[in-house]
């Protein structure tokens, strides 16, 4: 029996985007008589999801599912990433990334109340998108069949121009054209940008390029100042209101979008072997992080903090191959919860030019002590300690130099 055959019914990541546009039409085209399911999710994409019932059923769905998930993706997936400390070969931080496994989580889960036998996505047989998917499938749900159409060799659409094409042919509505062939991905965390001129690094990212901010050279010449209140590691507060986890990202997106805040250009290793480039930006992402960081560095004993960042490398890792539902990940953030226990307070942030830079931290958990700390020696501190100590710790560097000078 066909592959084609014994699949009976899908449920399709539908974004409505160029890539799962045409697949949507593909797919009934190559399985005759098998229903699917357009399962889309609003993660802050803005008004991207305008009308995508409407598209999606024009475009042969049986059915289009559409859930919210903004504040489990802020909440669940976004604030642990954010606890962790993870940013990806220390630029990236990994809005596209973290979103692929909660899409996939819900289209699993509507796979299973639609009794779907299958389960298909848009990425190529290129980027880490497909692996995402699917590493999440094989977690939730190994016994749903994966359709990858991008990996058939019935799938012709090899190009963004010749998928532009199909689409014009089946009357499907998209937003892309041969001159802006941009490749995006937005949610409330960020918005990624390929292709098109990009695909040379030699290139400069455009100032029409950012959406989710303006151009350095647009931005206010007086530096805007806010607080962000955190509770053990959890941001919660903004400028004394508290919000929910997003509202409190999609107000700091529009707060550091105007001061160019979290653009990002980089060529990074993908999973799959290859460089690819990008331009990201994150305007509330990167203040969040800038914030918390300052906090920790009041909250967290020195042992731990450094323990704690190389951790965060790893995690780091596994959010961008995919492997969210893995058990390592999992018990890495039990580590991370516990560590940011303490970790509650308020950061003045100041934003300027492109950045966001601490001004200020407090914390009632604060392990700065001032006195401690000033230059001024005072009872809380012995600087005659430090003779026997200093003796101690540098032994085997003195040794060292003993022994390779008797050998000269």
């Amino acid at each position: 029996m066909a592959v084609a055959d014994s699949v009976k019914k899908i449920v399709l990541a539908y974004s409505g985007g160029l890539d799962t546009s045409v697949i949507l039409p593909w797919l009934k085209e190559n399985y005759p008589g098998c229903k699917v399911i357009a399962f889309a999710a609003e993660l802050g994409q803005g008004d991207e999801l305008e009308g995508i019932k409407k598209k999606a059923l024009a475009s042969g769905a049986d059915k289009c599912i559409v859930k919210d998930l903004r504040q489990e993706f802020a909440e669940q997936y976004c604030f642990p990433m954010l606890k962790s400390g993870a940013i990806y070969e220390g630029s990236y931080l990994l809005g596209t990334s973290i979103a692929r496994p909660l899409i996939a989580k819900y289209q699993v889960t509507t796979a299973l109340a639609e009794g779907a036998d299958a389960v298909a996505h848009g990425a190529t047989g290129k980027g880490n998108d497909q692996v995402r998917f699917e590493l999440t499938y094989m977690a939730l749900a190994p016994h749903l069949k994966i359709i990858a159409p991008w990996k058939d060799d019935r799938f012709t659409l090899r190009s963004r121009e010749a998928a532009i094409e199909y689409a014009k042919e089946k009357g499907v509505p998209i937003a892309q054209t041969v001159k802006k062939i941009y490749s995006r991905d937005r949610n409330l965390w960020h918005i990624s940008h390929e292709g098109a001129d990009l695909e040379n690094p030699w290139n400069e990212p455009k100032d029409d390029l950012w959406t989710m901010s303006v151009p350095i050279s647009k931005t206010p010449s007086k530096p805007e100042y806010l607080e962000i209140a955190f509770e053990a590691g959890i941001p919660v507060a903004v400028d004394g209101k508290k919000l929910k986890g997003h509202e409190l990202i999609a107000l700091l997106n529009e707060i550091g979008g105007v001061h160019g805040v979290g653009q990002t250009d980089l060529v990074e290793n993908r999973l799959v072997g290859m460089k690819s480039r990008g331009a990201y930006e994150t305007p509330g992402g990167t203040i969040l992080y800038t914030a918390l960081t300052g906090l920790e560095h009041l909250t967290i004993e020195r042992d731990t903090l450094h323990y704690k960042q190389q951790m965060a490398l790893k995690y780091a890792d596994l959010v961008y191959y995919g492997q969210w539902f893995h058990p390592l990940r999992e018990a890495m953030d039990v580590f991370f919860n516990d560590v940011q226990k303490n970790t509650t307070g308020t950061v003045r942030i100041k934003l300027f030019k492109g950045r966001a830079t601490v001004a200020g931290a407090a914390s009632p958990r604060s392990l700065y002590q001032e006195k401690l700390a000033s230059f001024t020696m005072g009872a809380e501190y012995d600087g005659k300690d430090a003779i026997g100590f200093i003796k101690l710790f540098g032994l085997p560097m003195k040794v060292h130099s003993i022994v390779n000078k008797r050998k000269g």
